[in-house]
């Protein structure tokens, strides 16, 4: 090793920061290429008494410099805290493993007990995982409280070989009969996709301990959204999800909403650039409503968040005490819009809580002539659209509140006849029937079909409200978030909410929009629910204009309602 290096080192090696069980070189950008160059800093190491912490984050490793620390690490049984990160700047992808695998065999060999392991800005791919593999598994990492990998270039196969890594680790740990109780999980820009987050998914249910998860910038859609979903509903000490630049839409949204629910101590939520659209954030202002006690930060930024969606999120927080940050920024709101946004904020003494709207895309407008979107894939029959905590995962006996196969297998053939053609002679002539459609056939589709037949015919009008009646008042005694679905559903189909899915716009007329007007202002309708409908109804003036009078008959109720 040339003089001059030497020297160099010898003034990098004198800023080390030692105390308090920690030894640091962090940031010295030590060129560590043999074991000569890392001798001192191995020396260091092994005449540390009681060292717990070791930082080389902002040097580079070879392969020989490793094993020379790995060496000094061997006696290291104190060793908890290893902060490696950025560590092998420059190298070769293939020097990296080696490197891993000799200071993770040390830290086996000394029978240290890691509680926190951080190698993030490596970019050391699915063989780099591999390098940490048996470190993972081992007796080592049965205390790991912090795993923190950022930034790796995992990839799908990184991301499965750590998830079986972690499921072994536990079961090994709960066979001594102290499980792994992994608190801190952090994999960003790791390029895990479906495949790679559905494998940690299960890791995560298994452990079902952890209290921050970030994962964002991993190109997961949908399916990797709702394994997520179904893996955080096993967490309930979760304070902090960071799924930031993932792809949720509808058919992730409303799973990981669902999720939600069973959370009462997260605090910061992270959706943002997750194309969450209007329904989903619909179904997070629902469970805003009924949960979420002490939110802290709520991010549904740059997710084509319309604006009526997004009064109903500001309505959501009102009660949230605790709230410090609402982000809405980069949505479709449109200037009126912000501006609506900002002073719903103000009146409720949250101003300060919602962040800038300066990137705000604009007004998507025409709402109601933009159809469905169905341009996220065209597998929709493997999601259901519902939102029944009964059956979370699919439709309860059949019966969904989406407007997809309404009608239950066992129901007699007058109720299928009646709905595949429904007349009001029909509807009277059900008789005692229509107390089983009342029970058994719940949908936004039948709703809008039962009422289209409304007219002022006594006997006629009378079965078409009560029947209306009786539906409505079972699908809205639910969760708030069941009730918030089917009245997202019922606003696609009838134009005022541009939807996703197979879910398609009805023809409306008059007398539907009179049957929820009677609706609107029974006991049984909640007036955060009728809240919802007059948000919707009054941000789309055009939509309704061919129902006439009717249509200012319902926001006149809806108005008196919201104001009860």
């Amino acid at each position: 090793m040339a003089s001059d290096d030497i020297a160099q080192l010898a003034d990098a090696l004198s800023k080390t920061h030692v105390g308090d069980g920690e030894l640091s070189y962090k940031g010295l950008g030590l060129k560590l290429d043999n074991a000569e160059s890392a001798e001192q800093l191995a020396r260091d190491i092994k005449q540390y008494q009681g060292l717990r912490a070791l930082r080389l984050e902002g040097n580079t490793l070879g392969v020989e410099a490793a094993q020379a620390i790995a060496k000094a690490l061997e006696n290291k049984d104190m060793l908890q805290r290893c902060y490696w990160s950025d560590m092998f700047t420059g190298r070769l992808r293939s020097e990296i493993p080696p490197a891993l695998r000799s200071m993770g065999s040390a830290i086996l060999s000394a029978g240290a007990r890691l509680t926190e392991l951080d190698l993030s800005d490596n970019a050391f791919g699915p063989d780099g995982v591999k390098g940490i593999e048996q470190l993972l598994k081992s007796p080592s990492c049965h205390t790991m409280r912090e795993l923190k990998l950022n930034n790796c270039g995992m990839g799908i196969g990184g991301g499965k070989i750590l998830a079986e890594a972690l499921i072994e680790c536990h079961r090994q740990s709960s066979s001594l009969g102290a499980p792994l109780r992994l608190r801190v999980f952090i994999a960003g820009r790791n390029r895990l996709e479906n495949e790679g987050a559905s494998a940690l998914a299960k890791a995560f249910q298994l452990m079902g301990s952890l209290e921050e998860i970030h994962m964002p910038q991993n190109g997961i859609n949908y399916s990797g959204v709702m394994a997520l979903a179904s893996a955080i509903r096993h967490n309930p000490e979760l304070r902090v999800l960071n799924l930031n630049d993932n792809t949720f839409t509808k058919k992730g949204s409303l799973p990981m909403a669902q999720a939600l629910r069973h959370l009462r101590n997260i605090q910061v939520i992270n959706f943002g650039d997750c194309l969450v659209r209007s329904e989903g954030a619909v179904a997070l202002a629902a469970v805003l409503r009924e949960g979420l006690p002490i939110l802290k930060e709520l991010n549904l930024s740059f997710g084509e968040i319309t604006e009526a969606a997004a009064l109903v999120v500001a309505q959501a927080v009102a009660d949230k005490a605790d709230m410090e940050k609402l982000d809405l920024n980069g949505n479709c709101l449109g200037e009126e819009g912000c501006e609506a946004l900002r002073e719903a904020m103000e009146n409720m003494n949250k101003g300060d809580v919602l962040e800038s709207l300066s990137d705000d895309e604009g007004d998507e407008g025409d709402e109601d002539d933009s159809g469905n979107d169905d341009d996220d894939d065209n597998d929709d029959d493997d999601v259901s659209d519902d939102c029944n905590e009964e059956n979370e995962e699919g439709s309860e006996n059949g019966i969904t509140t989406n407007g997809n196969s309404p009608v239950s297998p066992n129901s007699p053939a007058e109720i299928t006849s009646f709905l595949s053609c429904p007349s009001a002679e029909q509807l009277l002539q059900l008789g005692q029937l229509r107390t089983h459609l009342q029970q058994e056939v719940t949908s936004a589709d039948v709703i809008l079909k039962i009422g289209s037949l409304y007219s002022e015919d006594p006997e006629t009008k009378a079965a078409v409200l009560d029947t209306i009646d009786a539906m409505l008042k079972k699908l809205l005694s639910g969760s708030t978030l069941q009730s918030y679905c089917f009245l997202s559903t019922l606003l696609v189909m009838m134009g005022l909410l541009k939807g996703e899915g197979k879910t398609k716009k009805a023809l409306l007329v008059p007398g539907q929009l009179l049957c929820l007007e009677h609706a609107v202002q029974q006991e049984y309708f909640p007036k955060h629910d009728a809240s919802l409908l007059h948000i919707f109804l009054s941000r789309n003036d055009g939509v309704l204009k061919s129902c006439g009078s009717a249509r200012e008959r319902l926001s006149s109720a809806l108005e008196r309602r919201c104001q009860d």
